[in-house]
């Protein structure tokens, strides 16, 4: 389905690109998407993500993996990415896209896009996380002043634990979806969704402390073309480590029974 100007959500304005020459891109970040004095990790990766998808050009390969890096804040105005192969298989390409500001490179990331692979493997049977029914979940409002800007963009449902309450469990759990859902669903947004919910450190901490994301690894099992845009994701992550000041999350986006986009997250605590 072709974007239009009718069709397009906020996350696909504010990660829209023009291409300078080939490999190179300009995009215009919005006001309205921070994290604290930057754009949140979700928005970086989609724009990276977007510039290598447009850059690959083959429909048939799919973006399967994306490790990135976040090194500044991404502020809002124009950027510049560029987008290179470094291998092109009969069945997948492996590229590397760089964001720079104002002259300074603030974030990179390698991607992985291939056809899909025909090999007769046995079923994975993986049980399906229990949860309520969506519906059965209350809309968390989140947003200025008490939360960060981009958040306005999406739907909160949470299923627990909320965040600030001193818990013993560092893990969180909940429905999350665009306010405006998008007409098709697309590896950027799936990106995007990864990144937006609050981190686990707050479930377990009484006192709102400024994270950032500063490493990112995320991987698509699934076509996100194949998935109902309006349908709204389960979402579930668990702290894996805490130290130094620095945390590791493990995320997971669920629609139905099927598990369709996984990741690893590192966080700086900056205060």
């Amino acid at each position: 389905m072709a974007l239009t100007p009718e069709t397009l959500t906020p996350f696909d304005r504010a990660t829209v690109l023009g291409a300078l020459s080939p490999g190179l891109f300009r995009g215009e970040v919005p006001d309205g998407w921070q994290q604290g004095r930057g754009a949140f990790g979700g928005l970086v990766f989609g724009l990276l993500a977007r510039a290598m998808e447009i850059h690959v050009t083959d429909p048939a390969r799919i973006l399967r993996a994306l490790s990135g890096d976040i090194a500044g804040p991404v502020l809002p105005g124009p950027v510049r990415i560029e987008a290179e192969t470094f291998r092109r298989g009969n069945n997948q390409s492996n590229v590397l896209a760089r964001l720079s500001q104002g002259g300074e490179l603030l974030a990179t990331a390698t991607a992985v896009f291939s056809t899909a692979r025909r090999a007769s493997v046995p079923a994975l049977r993986r049980r399906s996380p229990e949860r309520p029914a969506w519906e059965q979940a209350e809309v968390v409002p989140i947003g200025p002043p008490f939360g960060p800007d981009f958040a306005r963009a999406y739907e909160y449902r949470s299923t627990g634990p909320m965040p600030f309450s001193s818990g013993k469990v560092a893990e969180t759990a909940g429905y999350i979806r665009e306010r405006v859902p998008p007409p098709r669903r697309d590896a950027p947004s799936v990106i995007g969704l990864l990144d937006a919910w609050w981190p686990t450190l707050f479930s377990i901490d009484e006192t709102f402390r400024a994270v950032a994301t500063i490493s990112f690894t995320g991987e698509l099992v699934v076509d996100p073309g194949t998935l109902d845009p309006t349908e709204r994701l389960f979402y579930r992550a668990k702290m894996a480590s805490l130290a130094d000041g620095f945390f590791v999350e493990l995320r997971e986006l669920w629609q139905g029974d099927a598990i369709v986009a996984m990741n690893q997250q590192t966080f700086a605590v900056l205060k």
